[in-house]
């Protein structure tokens, strides 16, 4: 005789279970780029050609000379500088110059000395990303303390063009376009105190 209880029949159809949605989930997508930066026209002159003296005094006056020198060079570009004065050298349009210059060709160089690296490796400059990125063409060193060095910034473009600014907290100066006796002078300026210049280490740090 089986003692054990019967078990009640299982029913076909379980109840449907009900199932409630914790709610709607917002998906945060990363923001947009920030649109680039204006593009700087050029000054429309010549290197190598316009023969003019030409005056400068406002800020984007400046820029347009810097960037006409800058796409025109086809040998060699040396930058004399307090700073990397990021008004003037840290735009895009600058860093594209700049880009397409040192690739044009392998003995193309960018040279550029500074009296004070601080601001621009705590703030960050495009000039000191692309001397990371093609270190061997694109160089960039500090003046020596004890180098007498003269208080202007200026820009060599191959051996005739020249941006010089004589005083640094004024955006005032002149370009030379096609100018090989001030351009030698200007040069030779440079090649002195870079031969005495050093390696900062505040730059070597930042690119490693």
């Amino acid at each position: 005789m089986n003692d054990a209880p019967e078990l009640p029949d299982e029913p076909s159809d379980l109840p449907a279970i009900e199932f409630q949605s914790p709610g709607r989930f917002d998906v945060h997508n990363p923001l947009p780029d920030l649109p680039e930066a204006e593009r700087w026209e050029a000054a429309p002159f010549t290197l190598n050609q316009t023969t003019e003296l030409q005056a400068f005094r406002t800020a984007d006056e400046t820029r347009r000379h810097a960037t006409a020198l800058l796409q025109q060079a086809r040998r060699s570009l040396c930058l004399y500088s307090s700073d990397l004065e990021p008004w003037l050298y840290n735009h895009s349009s600058i860093q594209e110059a700049c880009t397409r210059f040192l690739l044009a060709h392998p003995r193309n160089h960018l040279r550029i000395l500074l009296r004070d690296s601080g601001r621009a490796v705590k703030e960050g400059h495009r000039l000191l990303n692309l001397s990371r990125r093609l270190s061997s063409n694109c160089q960039i060193r500090k003046l020596h303390p004890d180098y007498p060095n003269e208080e202007c910034a200026f820009l060599i473009a191959d051996d005739c063009g020249l941006l010089l600014r004589p005083e640094l907290d004024q955006y005032a100066g002149h370009v030379r376009y096609r100018d090989v006796a001030q351009v030698r002078l200007r040069q030779a300026q440079f090649d002195q105190a870079w031969n005495t210049s050093t390696l900062d280490p505040d730059l070597r740090s930042f690119l490693l």
